[in-house]
């Protein structure tokens, strides 16, 4: 836990709250990046998260969980000053990004395409939020509580404006303006706040496999379309891989109780053969496919964004891209507010930070379910018109460009 100040500390001590201008829930990924953007505009930023990250060392085993970060994300972390950090950490370049169903039906993209060095990296989600903490912690209006989590929240008034009283299971108690939900699909900011969500549960599962191969990865991501869900290879550093199975749940269920010898004779069964069939499986974990999206982010006093305000079918690794999205928009807004001495904590202010960010979601949201939904079957018909459609899509024209710079955020 970082030092929460001695005046802090004893106010704490005594049962007074504190006070903070901004109270964020949850320190992944998301709420890091927020907690560094919000403290870079001089605020007073209390972050709760319950468990630390791990420090990093060159010799861990790979983790399970990671992330595609496009060029609009990488942009955004290097404003947050994290980005150099990053790089000298292990990670992967990508340069170009395959998908198909049928082998001469494929659609290719490249960065050259789009007169860009790289598509994106991909980065453990540990090691991205390591270095989103190593920067709070060179920041003097940042106070972490770590380990801790919210016991109750309350609205409370004071001086005609009302607050968000925040007591932790610390028994530290915590006033701010503004509330911050980060804090995952399951968000307690979201539910306290009553605010709505629609979705449903995928009938499929992920499996996540980590490989070492014999050969070094390549700087390409690809993905196969089968019936039963995707087959996907994410490079990762030196000679190491990450597959990604989509399948039903049973299959899934069935699949993660083989041995790491049995399961690679599956995966060499039933993936691609332009996977190297000479390599090993380190390890592996599942997830059901959810989606979910809140009726609303914000309210006075309250906001939530990433996995709290929406959950997206991984198809086409954006969850934690749309995540930094609204980051970059929320930070913007708030400082638009704060430049232009406005108050930055209520909902005619925070709905600017929905209005640019809802509907953006929803389209990202519907593109992966249409996809899910138009590739999920054996049916002929469709067969030839979806495979028709990625050869066509193969042809370089602005369309394509077009497509893939707002698939990198870049547009």
């Amino acid at each position: 836990m970082q030092d929460a100040g001695n005046d802090a500390s004893s106010k704490a001590e005594q049962g007074q709250p504190v006070q903070h201008d901004v109270v964020i829930v949850g320190g992944g990924m998301v709420g890091a990046a927020v907690a560094v953007g919000l403290g870079q505009l001089g605020l007073n930023v209390a972050m709760i998260e319950a468990h630390q990250p791990k420090s990093y060392d060159p010799e861990q085993a790979l983790d399970l969980r990671v992330s595609a970060i496009s060029v609009a994300s990488e942009q955004l972390l290097e404003r947050l000053g994290v980005m150099d950090e990053l790089l000298s950490l292990r990670h992967v370049a990508y340069k170009g990004l395959e998908t198909w169903e049928m082998e001469d039906c494929i659609t290719q993209f490249h960065a050259d395409q789009i007169d860009e060095t790289h598509l994106g990296y991909f980065f453990e989600n540990r090691l991205i939020q390591l270095c989103l903490w190593q920067q709070i912690n060179t920041m003097d209006n940042i106070t972490v509580y770590c380990p801790d989590s919210v016991s109750a929240f309350e609205r409370i008034s004071a001086n005609g404006q009302q607050h968000i009283k925040v007591t932790l299971q610390s028994g530290v108690v915590l006033n701010a303006r503004l509330l911050v939900g980060a804090d995952g699909a399951n968000s307690q900011v979201r539910q306290w706040a009553g605010i709505g969500i629609t979705g449903w549960d995928y009938a499929q599962s992920a499996m996540l496999i980590n490989v070492a191969t014999a050969t070094e990865q390549q700087d390409v991501t690809w993905q196969q379309f089968t019936p039963a869900g995707p087959r996907s290879l994410l490079p990762l550093p030196g000679n190491n891989a990450s597959l990604v199975w989509y399948d039903s749940r049973s299959r899934i269920k069935q699949l993660m109780q083989l041995n790491h010898q049995q399961l690679a004779e599956q995966i060499r069964q039933h993936f691609p053969e332009r996977l190297d069939s000479d390599f090993t499986v380190i390890d592996r974990g599942s997830f059901p496919l959810t989606r979910r999206h809140a009726q609303s982010y914000c309210q006075d006093n309250v906001v939530i964004l990433g996995d709290a305000a929406h959950t997206i079918n991984p198809l086409a690794g954006q969850g934690v891209n749309i995540g930094f999205k609204d980051v970059d928009v929320l930070i913007a807004t708030i400082a638009d507010a704060v430049g232009n001495d406005r108050p930055w904590w209520t909902q005619s202010t925070l709905k600017q930070y929905q209005c640019k960010r809802y509907s953006d979601n929803l389209l990202m949201m519907s593109a992966m379910d249409a996809f899910y939904a138009g590739f999920s079957n054996d049916l002929l018909p469709m067969k030839l018109l979806r495979n028709g459609m990625l050869k066509l899509a193969n042809h370089d024209n602005p369309i394509k460009k077009k497509v893939l710079k707002y698939a990198l955020g870049l547009s």
